[in-house]
């Protein structure tokens, strides 16, 4: 074969193929939303019309013998159809992965937990694997969602409680004094102002925390002595603990100087305080003491309260959740409210509170750096 035949060969060969390519390119372009094995079958088909059209070329060029000729579309046909039938299959084998994942993806927008998948091309695998991490994450997003709104729920329930509760009580009261039925009329005025005081105190934990969760906390940093704001706390609830037998012990607790925000951090002691106070069990110690260790400055106050479930201390800084005793006995938070508020005004100083089973008891402990400048807002 001269070079000039192999030239023309190679040139009807090109001719051919760039014919046929660019006919299954439009092929394919009209065809594109069909399934992806007729997209396989134009491609193997594709390439086996230039296959032939190659042939066909050379074997006029070359005047092979009529039988010889015959041979060749024989292998020609068989090779095509073996062809044709493992583009089927093949794109058989990924129409089903694709609509395995199709479904995956349906089962995510319908809340289901999807697996990766393992048996797929490594691009396809990845896909399943990207498809499983989301559904992990979405499912996260809603359990962290629905554990919001049950707290959100348990909060409001709570709050309408402990609000309703001194309001009929205060209402009761006014009313007997109203109608003159009342001989210690001096006493009844002293307990509507004590159920006064303490919807006030629920009011402004809910204010607090409400500011600490929009992130609109704004705290003022000052030098102060941590020894003054517990002794202050101290001496404030002295009265309460009194009243129920409570021994008060601030022996550990030194003078210890941080930078913090002085109303925030007050009303955080003073409300763990209150706590180890009420449901410690009468004739019991609440213990305070503050330390001051490594850059840090803490605050530690054990009860008596007897400790608590040690299923219930994971959700013990929960806004809006407390323990559901029948509201006969002593509850762990007011209305779900005080350790989350303290929490959050800690986490607002860039600190820790941990709160922990001790003998006898439970350990409430607040960590705050001893120094820092003004951070701006709490978030």
């Amino acid at each position: 074969m001269t070079s000039a035949d192999l030239f023309t060969i190679v040139a009807v060969v090109l001719a051919w193929a760039l014919g046929i390519g660019a006919l299954t390119v439009a092929l394919q372009r009209l065809l594109r939303r069909t399934s992806i094995v007729v997209q396989i079958l134009l491609v193997v088909l594709a390439t086996v019309a230039i296959l032939v059209a190659g042939m066909v070329s050379a074997f006029n060029a070359m005047f092979i013998t009529e039988s010889d000729l015959q041979v060749m579309w024989v292998i020609l046909a068989v090779a095509s159809a073996v062809a044709t039938v493992v583009a089927v299959l093949l794109g058989a084998g990924l129409a089903r992965l694709t609509n395995s994942l199709a479904g995956d993806a349906a089962r995510i927008g319908r809340g289901e937990p999807v697996a990766a998948q393992r048996k797929m091309t490594s691009e396809l695998s990845a896909l399943a694997a990207e498809l499983a991490a989301t559904s992990r994450k979405l499912e996260e997003s809603r359990q962290r969602e629905q554990a919001v709104e049950a707290a959100r729920r348990e909060l409001v329930a709570w709050v309408s409680h402990d609000l309703r509760t001194p309001l009929a009580s205060m209402r009761a009261m006014a009313e007997a004094l109203e109608d003159g039925v009342v001989e210690d009329v001096s006493g009844y005025h002293r307990r509507i102002i004590g159920q006064t005081d303490q919807m006030a105190a629920l009011v402004n934990d809910l204010l607090e925390l409400s500011k600490i969760q929009a992130g609109t906390l704004v705290l003022d940093h000052q030098q102060l002595d941590l020894y003054d704001v517990v002794s202050d706390a101290i001496a404030d609830l002295a009265p309460v603990a009194a009243s129920r037998a409570i021994a008060i012990n601030g022996d550990a607790v030194t003078p210890t100087m941080a930078a913090a925000d002085g109303a925030s951090l007050s009303r955080a002691i003073r409300n763990v305080v209150l706590n180890g106070i009420l449901y410690s069990a009468p004739g019991s110690t609440v213990s305070i003491a503050v330390t001051s260790t490594g850059g840090e400055v803490s605050v530690e106050v054990r009860d008596g309260c007897g400790g608590i479930p040690e299923e219930d201390l994971p959700r013990m800084l929960t806004p809006g959740w407390q323990k559901d005793t029948g509201r006969t006995t002593s509850r762990y938070s007011g209305a779900g409210v005080g350790l989350s508020m303290v929490h959050g005004i800690v986490k607002a100083h860039r600190g820790t509170l941990e709160v922990a089973n001790t003998e006898g008891g439970c350990r409430v402990l607040l960590r705050i750096p001893a120094g820092q400048e003004n951070p701006g807002p709490a978030t």
